[in-house]
């Protein structure tokens, strides 16, 4: 029965009671109000950074949305336009003073 006693390490005992000391002390840490202070400001921090990071967004797509429209409009105004030959070989007859073509 002694011999289990002397099969434990101890060094694995104390890395094992070691832990359980720090895990602990770091619930009692995490719990107490200065740490819920820093969590809250943090919170406040990220949330500001969202705000703002929303507004960069929004200005961002309010930009393209403007500059699709232009670029539509600019291709309707195009496809109305008359072409100036409708065939190319119309571009290249002469025409002479008497109204023949060459």
């Amino acid at each position: 029965m002694f011999n289990i006693l002397e099969k434990i390490d101890a060094k694995k005992v104390g890395i094992f009671a070691a832990g359980v000391l720090f895990g602990t002390a770091g619930i009692q840490i995490l719990s107490s109000k200065d740490a819920k202070k820093v969590y809250t400001h943090g919170t406040a921090a990220v949330l500001r950074a969202k705000e703002c990071v929303m507004k960069t967004v929004t200005n961002v797509q309010e930009n393209a949305e403007d500059i699709y429209a232009e670029a539509r409009q600019l291709n309707e105004e195009r496809a109305n336009q008359e072409p100036e030959f409708e065939d190319e070989s119309e571009a290249y007859k002469e025409v002479t003073e008497e109204g023949r073509e060459i």
